[in-house]
């Protein structure tokens, strides 16, 4: 029996235990707090599917691309999104997260779909109706191509244009949103920049982006997903005041709402001789976003691996731990290792945002979802104040320039028929949730 193997085995005996027999256990129980929040999350272009006006859309769809293959239907998600509630109820969760397209809200400038706004409201009530708490992001990457073609975040117009589009959205569902979520992981960019990506990867990326300015007779086309080197930090800048102009457009509709930004946050840790980096390397990666959201009412937290530093950058990860489809290494202790930094940086309050793991197999994600969420129970009973765990994703979709290689799904979906089929993960999951423990 080979390692994954081992490791199936022992999810499929986990399954075995009933969900009473889990929820009775003492004392080896290890409960959540009151009223945590159990979620999964998606994105909207990243399901939806057919996103035809947004600047992601059209990068995929023109050559030469930096995309594996365009989104298309993705998981239908834009006319099937009540079986996907559904899915949730299924699993025991109290929560869900979705982001609202902007492109498909306002998919020119100044014309604005009532449909759009209506579509949406409609999730809003639809999880309410079924016991899951809204968390809206606002802006996951995408943006509408004529957003983009002006110049994207780097115009000086963005952040207001981005403020008018979060008071749409507020006035058409703002009293049914449970938490609010500005961006999405602004700070990708320069985790992407701290990994040793192929020169023909950024190469493309800037070809698929000057050809994009070309056809849409833009001085410069910009992107919030796929960058240039030299844009990242101008972005960042442009980005951070364009939260705070959202942040107020929100709060302004409704003041007593909660209202953060996720981040994605490494585990980083330093090896021989590597504190100085380590340092160094969080400073770069997270000191903006990190004092930014002390301002906010929580902080949402994005983790899928951990970062090893030595004094001269990244280090390999560790020969003796599992891998997953990417390359990433496994390592279970990660999610609370980046929570307890963030909330030790902020003073807030910690929402995990999405945290997952690529495996085509489903057998590595049966067990590395209670292992992940025993490290984070103990963060919690040392005082760390984590209010939800939304994992990524509810179904395997789009993920972006990768297309639909990744599997990072607790349910599979058929890209031709998309009937959704629950993976086993999914039942260990449930049970979890269904106890608020583990």
């Amino acid at each position: 029996m080979n390692r994954r193997e081992l490791i199936g085995a022992a999810g499929l005996v986990a399954l075995s235990i009933p969900a009473s027999r889990l929820a009775a256990q003492e004392p080896g129980v290890r409960a959540f707090p009151d009223g945590f929040l159990w979620g999964a999350s998606t994105s909207g272009h990243q399901v939806e599917g057919n996103d035809t006006a947004s600047d992601t859309w059209f990068l995929a769809n023109i050559r030469p691309t930096a995309f594996a293959e365009p989104a298309g239907d993705a998981a239908n998600s834009f006319a099937l999104w009540e079986t996907d509630l559904d899915l949730c109820v299924a699993m025991g969760l109290n929560a869900y997260r979705f982001s609202v397209e902007w492109s498909r809200i306002e998919p020119e400038q100044g014309l604005v779909s009532q449909a759009a706004l209506d579509h949406y409201a409609r999730i809003v009530e639809g999880c309410h109706a079924r016991g899951l708490a809204p968390i809206v992001t606002f802006n996951h990457f995408t943006s509408p191509r004529w957003f983009a073609a002006a110049g994207g975040w780097l115009n000086p117009e963005a952040g207001h244009w981005f403020a008018e589009q979060c008071r749409r959205v507020m006035r058409a569902m703002g009293d049914g949103i449970h938490q609010a979520i500005t961006f999405n992981e602004p700070n990708l960019p320069k985790l992407l920049g701290s990994l040793d990506l192929p020169p023909a990867l950024k190469q493309a990326q800037r070809a698929n982006l000057d050809r994009a300015g070309e056809l849409t007779d833009s001085a410069k086309f910009v992107s919030a997903n796929v960058t240039r080197p030299e844009d990242v930090e101008p972005l960042e800048i442009a980005m951070e005041a364009g939260h705070a102009l959202a942040r107020d457009a929100i709060k302004a509709e409704r003041s007593e709402l909660p209202v953060g930004l996720s981040i994605a946050i490494f585990d980083d840790q330093a090896g021989p001789g590597g504190e100085g980096k380590l340092e160094e390397m969080r400073n770069h990666l997270y000191r903006r976003w990190l004092d930014v959201a002390k301002a906010d009412d929580f902080l949402g937290v994005q983790n899928y691996e951990r970062a090893i530093w030595g004094p001269d950058g990244r280090l390999p990860a560790p020969e003796d731990v599992g891998h997953e489809n990417g390359g990433t290494d496994v390592y279970a202790p990660s999610l609370a290792g980046a929570v307890r930094y963030a909330h030790a940086e902020t003073g807030k309050p910690i929402l995990v945002t999405e945290h997952g793991i690529n495996d085509a197999t489903d057998l590595v994600r049966q067990r590395f979802i209670p292992d992940a969420l025993g490290h984070l129970h103990s963060a919690i009973a040392d005082g760390v104040p984590v209010t939800g765990y939304c994992h990524w994703s509810l179904l395997d979709n789009f993920e972006w320039i990768f297309g639909y290689g990744p599997r990072f799904g607790l349910v599979s979906v058929d890209r031709t028929s998309f009937r959704r089929m629950p993976k086993l993960s999914s039942v260990v999951y449930e049970r979890i949730a269904r106890a608020n423990a583990l």
